[in-house]
């Protein structure tokens, strides 16, 4: 081998060299240009572009403009730009090269065969199929070497150099195969590779926009297979749907070697963690593909030093995840004719120049048309007439107002001459166009039964090589794109047809009203079959997730057939049951105007999915709505003498219940739920999961009521059952150990109420997702708990964390968000960050007026925090003005004797005593202490109670009534003592006698 060590340096000049090469080849340039540089080559690129007005001899002449040597990468694309005949590129070799052969070398990175000309290169060696050892040892057999390579920067194998190209990354999944005729886009493409480069960690998003057909799609995969030397993991995900964003990230755990168990939800959470720390692997691309609707999934956009692509049709991505915008436009002129000509060798320059014009340089138009004219004796002059003058083509196809009209009739010719040769494959496309655009999983088709096929394709789907003539000549002419199945993510995958959004519309409006309903049938029987019909089993999730997408396209929610309602119900219920409540809400509004449609007002069916309407909209904190909607169904059914016992009405009874809750009438709701309660135990009996869901919400109103221990006795009764009926990973087990904890908590029994929340988080993690609501639910629990406690500093982490995962994931707007930013604010001006507090108190405070009103407990609740933070920010007659209107308006709403009116008083009581007014807080705080021992769930030995008696203490010692105030200091202290311990904060605090202060915590409802 050439290159040992010079003794004397060679000139700056010698040392130059500069590679050309085509972009598509890129990959090979840099992983040369690393190599080199080993070896003391200062190195330069050129990207060889070869515009269609230039003339190859100039183009090669302008290449020894630059200093030094030039090293050409060889490759059938390097020969194809333009594209040029091997006679063009013959003649400029020889003119150009030939003359000046020691100053070039070449190495080839394909196996097409080169113009025969290339012998003019100065040396020529062949890198294509080898090793990464052997490539680099005739890379530099051929070029020479300045210095003796350090071992100590050798990364052949490693990952902190260029992979070498003939590698693929560690981890690689689901990237479509590589368009062996992508044209163009170099500039867009570099600026996607520009842009996550240059970008701040974690900033690393760009979205394609552009128009359906425009070719997003290509340049995602493109720049994914182009730049894949630079990332050990490259991941491609269908966006289109959450529930299949969820169900493909979790899928990558496997790869990345995560421990975890078989739900989703904790493959999902452990995927997120190990992109955002960059373990096993700092450099990753994931690709979002065909993600539309940025408000439904924005959330599960993973974060980290890695890079995200993004395929949309919609601009509104620029609001999300710091994304940068890049629009991809239709080709230029000269892209569609380089590409017509590449992907029709026999058609001529101005006949593609033509047919691009027709075609208004769309690519999905160009190149399913040159595809097919490739084979056919049709020229392009005669196509463009059949376009112009379109009688025998089918009428009636026109699609979306933002499409070139002409696409729909250029492509009905494709399909027309397709149908001629291989009908089957017409067929099979007819009845994929009655699933959604985007990823349709074969494992759907397969589930319709042969019965139900139409005739043509009854044989087609266990024919393996029927199936497989079918797809190739789908695929062949650009039709459908299909992935393999990938058996070491999922043993039962089958594959995926992809179907593009124009191809589907187009197919679908040229069929006939009778073939539309033969074809969508036979899709509806299969998804009725693919039902797994138990959404309440988180591990059947995927599942529905690939089912959800499709009942739209498959004309499912106009269906009169019992069991597309059944699917229909069971979807709903897992999209409320995921915690997915917009995908639920819409869809229910989609099958309301449907039902109303089909069966007209009234119906039975519109009364059910009035219900689930209500669920899905309860979650998202719309109680007024829902309590108009279950008002209504009850009078209907009253209407129809109907009482209690019925299940119907029971059912319509619970949900009103929760509205009430959530609207701060707890008495009413109390009456309720005792209501429901007792219906279904006599009807269906104690250990229906009906009866257990009612005696769970009684639970809930109890504790609003500030009835902690009866809240326990219901809490732990329910667990237990729900632990024997449904086993201790069901989901509404789970959700029964985080409530019954929370009772413990409000006892004060802080240790126990740890216990038991701690290990249910983990388990809530892995079953559940680390962002659904349930589990955040239970982790804001467990971060109370450490605050309780003592923890603060723990707990200050955990709420942070919390509250920026919950308003990516659920909105800030939502229930679950409010609750912890209530409680982050506290904690957060505990730990003396009195701006932000403040921000974030009164932000909570203002959407829960404008929500649920001025008198609603949690209103009031929440304003009463913010009065703490005027006292501590020095605002102390403010402070005491605000908390005297709340304790009025608290007792209005809850009584004299609710915990939550006896916190607010222990923490007027204060601002009286700093205001002077001695007399007065010492009245309020001895009959607050008074109440607080007197309550049947406080009692003289809780927390509050015996922060009361401090806070007494305090104010006789005011009054200067000592010896009452030692003895009422002194039980206080023993109290805490026996109750949390000597070390605890309170009880330190207390010692020192620090005044308490009780903050509001906004409950589940």
């Amino acid at each position: 081998m050439q290159g040992s060590a010079h003794t004397t340096a060679p000139p700056a000049e010698a040392r130059r060299i500069t590679i050309s090469y085509a972009g598509y080849n890129r990959a090979w340039a840099v992983w040369i240009a690393d190599r080199l540089e080993r070896y003391g080559w200062q190195v330069a690129f050129q990207r060889f572009d070869l515009p269609a007005g230039v003339q190859l001899h100039e183009a090669l002449t302008d290449l020894l403009l630059v200093r030094g040597r030039i090293l050409v990468v060889l490759s059938d694309w390097y020969f194809k730009l333009g594209p040029r005949t091997d006679q063009e590129w013959n003649e400029a070799l020889r003119a150009v090269v030939a003359p000046n052969s020691a100053r070039f070398h070449a190495v080839s990175v394909s196996t097409a065969p080169m113009p025969s000309a290339t012998a003019a290169f100065g040396g020529t060696t062949e890198l294509w199929g080898l090793g990464a050892r052997e490539a680099e040892r005739r890379l530099i057999q051929l070029v020479g070497a300045f210095e003796e390579r350090d071992p100590a920067r050798d990364t052949l194998g490693g990952s902190q150099g260029p992979r070498f190209p003939m590698e693929l990354p560690r981890v690689w999944g689901g990237v479509p195969r590589r368009n062996s005729r992508f044209t163009g886009r170099e500039r867009l493409l570099q600026s996607i590779h520009d842009q996550v480069q240059n970008a701040e960690p974690g900033t690393g998003v760009v979205a394609l926009l552009g128009l359906s057909g425009v070719g997003k799609t290509q340049v995602a995969a493109e720049y994914a297979w182009r730049f894949s030397s630079s990332y050990d993991l490259v991941w491609w995900v269908p966006a289109d749907q959450r529930g299949t964003l969820r169900q493909r990230l979790a899928e990558l755990a496997p790869s990345l070697n995560l421990t975890t168990g078989p739900e989703y939800g904790e493959r999902l959470r452990a995927v997120g963690d190990a992109l955002r720390r960059g373990r096993p692997y700092a450099r990753w691309l994931v690709v979002l593909d065909g993600a539309d609707s940025p408000e439904t999934i924005a959330d599960l956009v993973p974060t980290g030093n890695g890079h995200v692509l993004i395929t949309s049709q919609n601009g509104a991505w620029g609001d999300y995840n710091n994304t940068h915008l890049l629009p991809v436009p239709v080709y230029e002129r000269e892209e569609s004719v380089a590409f017509v000509r590449r992907r029709a060798p026999r058609i001529g320059r101005d006949d593609a120049d033509l047919l691009a014009r027709t075609l208004g340089d769309l690519p999905l138009a160009l190149d399913q048309t040159a595809g097919w004219l490739s084979d056919s004796t049709m020229t392009v002059r005669e196509y463009v007439g059949l376009l112009r003058d379109d009688e025998d083509i089918e009428v009636g196809l026109r699609v979306a107002v933002d499409f070139d009209t002409s696409y729909p009739t250029a492509f009905s010719i494709l399909l027309n001459r397709l149908r001629e040769t291989v009908p089957e494959a017409v067929e099979l496309l007819r009845l994929c166009a009655f699933f959604a655009p985007g990823a349709i999983p074969v494992q759907l088709l397969r589930e319709i039964p042969a019965e139900h096929l139409p005739e043509q394709l009854a044989g087609l789907m266990s024919d393996p090589l029927r199936w497989n003539t079918a797809t190739n000549k789908l695929v062949q002419y650009s039709v459908i794109q299909w992935d393999p199945p990938n058996t070491d993510e999922d043993p039962e995958a089958a594959g995926t047809i992809m179907l593009h959004g124009m191809v589907q519309r187009t197919v679908r409006s040229g069929m006939s009203e009778v073939d539309r309903e033969v074809f969508s049938r036979a899709v509806r029987r299969g998804l009725a079959n693919a039902d797994p019909a138990v959404p309440t089993d988180t591990r059947l999730w995927p599942r529905y997730a690939r089912i959800v997408p499709h009942l739209d396209a498959s004309g499912a929610l106009y269906s009169r057939h019992a069991d597309m309602h059944t699917l229909i119900r069971n979807c709903l219920r897992y999209l409320y049951l995921a915690g997915e409540y917009v995908a639920g809400i819409q869809l229910t509004d989609r099958v309301e105007r449907a039902w109303r449609e089909v069966f007209g007002e009234g119906h039975p069916l519109l009364r059910d999915l009035a219900s689930q309407q209500a669920m899905l909209l309860r979650a998202t904190g719309e109680y007024a709505r829902t309590e108009r909607i279950n008002r209504g169904l009850l009078r209907r059914l009253e209407e129809e003498g109907r009482g209690d016992d019925s299940l119907d009405v029971l059912r319509v009874l619970e949900g009103l219940g929760a509205d009430l809750r959530g609207l701060g009438r707890y008495e009413e709701a109390l009456d309720t739920s005792e209501r429901v309660l007792a219906g279904r135990r006599r009807m269906i009996g104690e250990e229906d999961f009906r009866t257990l869901n009612s005696r769970n919400n009684l639970a809930v109103t109890l504790r609003l009521l500030g009835r902690y221990r009866d809240a326990l006795v219901e809490d732990r009764r329910t667990l237990q059952t729900r632990r024997e009926v449904l086993r201790a990973r069901n989901s509404s087990t789970l959700s029964s150990e985080t409530n019954y904890a929370i009772d413990l908590r409000l006892l004060g029994r802080y240790a126990e109420a740890q216990s038991i929340q701690e290990p249910n988080v983990e388990v809530q993690r892995t079953v559940m997702g680390h962002d659904h609501p349930q589990t955040l639910s239970a982790e804001l629990n467990l971060a109370l708990c450490l605050l309780r406690s003592g923890e603060r500093t723990a707990a200050h982490e955990r709420l942070a964390d919390l509250l920026e995962r919950a308003e990516r994931a659920l909105g800030e707007a939502s229930p679950a968000t409010q609750r912890i930013a209530a409680c982050y604010a506290f904690v957060l001006r505990s730990h003396g960050r009195l701006d932000l507090a403040r921000e974030i108190g009164e932000r909570t405070t203002r959407r829960y007026r404008q929500a649920l009103g001025a008198e609603h407990p949690f209103t009031v609740g929440t304003l009463a925090n913010h009065a703490l933070l005027l006292r501590a920010a020095g605002e102390r007659e403010e402070a005491l003005e605000l908390n005297e209107q709340c304790l009025i308006r608290m007792t209005d709403a809850l009584g004299p004797d609710h915990p939550w009116r006896l916190g607010l008083a222990l923490n007027l009581s204060a601002d009286r005593n700093i205001a002077g007014d001695v007399e007065s807080a010492a009245e309020l705080s001895r009959d607050t202490a008074r109440r607080a021992a007197e309550h049947p769930s406080l009692g003289r030995e809780h927390p509050l109670t015996l922060s009361c008696k401090v806070a007494h203490a305090t104010d006789l010692r005011n009054l200067r009534q000592r010896a009452e105030a030692d003895k009422t200091e002194e039980e206080a202290l023993t109290g805490l003592i026996s109750t949390l311990g000597s070390q605890h904060v309170h009880t330190v605090s207390a010692r020192a006698r620090v005044r308490p202060f009780w903050d509001f915590e906004p409950q589940l409802t």
